[in-house]
């Protein structure tokens, strides 16, 4: 299982963290002759190799390499503004099975032996980068879907403010499974619904309201079942 938590570590590094939205739009405009694309896939192959550790082991960097290529080109072949997330969940779908197909080939065979120093510190940091980004684009994806029209026309707000809120408040849960108080999560939950649906009642939307709440049960979701995870590979739980 360690092997994977590496191996989805880099994934989500490559993918989310060094992956600028200007590189995302060069690869939909200009597809295989992008060359965000070709350096995208050398990211991730860097990516793999320096989180196996081993040069010998440079055929699953190449597997990573090539087929991220080839699900990344299909998706900006293919994917349209009506399909995007469901195009965003096939290319993640795939990218996660290659994954697992690498940890079937080689995780019982060469890659037994190698380990990180602490494996714990490795689990919490991918749960944690897991938790910001990648968890908002997942978030934005499924309720794209319902955004009202009257979400661009309330006041403004900080620049990113909503952002990094709900990378705090997923960080904090993820905090707070993990040293189990359930209780913490559910007065987490309870504060931002005072402040969230105190501003959404003097609006008088109900679309706007409808799909903030579904905005906020899927991040607090998703951070819950990332929290159960980690905590039953580090032990914490059975």
């Amino acid at each position: 299982m360690i092997l994977f938590v590496k191996l989805l570590l880099a994934h989500l590094i490559g993918d989310f963290l060094l992956q600028p939205q200007s590189w995302v739009a060069d690869k939909e405009a200009k597809r295989f002759r992008s060359g965000r694309l070709y350096l995208h896939v050398l990211i991730h192959a860097l990516l793999t190799s320096i989180v196996l550790w081993d040069i010998n082991l440079w055929l699953p960097a190449l597997v990573v390499m090539g087929t991220h290529y080839l699900i990344d080109l299909a998706k900006v072949l293919f994917q349209k503004a009506s399909n995007r997330p469901a195009w965003f969940a096939v290319d993640q779908c795939l990218h996660i099975a290659v994954l697992l197909l690498i940890v079937c080939l080689w995780g019982e065979t060469n890659l037994s032996s190698i380990h990180l120093p602490a494996e714990q510190i490795l689990i919490i940091t991918t749960a944690a980068i897991l938790l910001t980004n990648p968890a908002s684009v997942i978030i934005r994806m499924v309720i794209s879907q319902w955004t009202p029209d009257t979400l661009y026309s309330i006041s403004a707000s900080l620049p990113d403010a909503g952002k990094f809120i709900g990378y705090l408040e997923r960080l904090l849960v993820l905090v707070f499974i993990l040293y189990n108080h359930w209780e913490a999560v559910g007065f987490l939950l309870a504060a931002k619904s005072v402040f969230r649906f105190g501003n959404l009642k003097e609006s008088r939307d109900r679309k706007l309201t409808e799909y903030v709440l579904i905005g906020t049960l899927l991040s607090f979701g998703i951070s819950v079942g990332v929290g159960l995870i980690t905590s039953y590979l580090l032990g914490i739980v059975k």
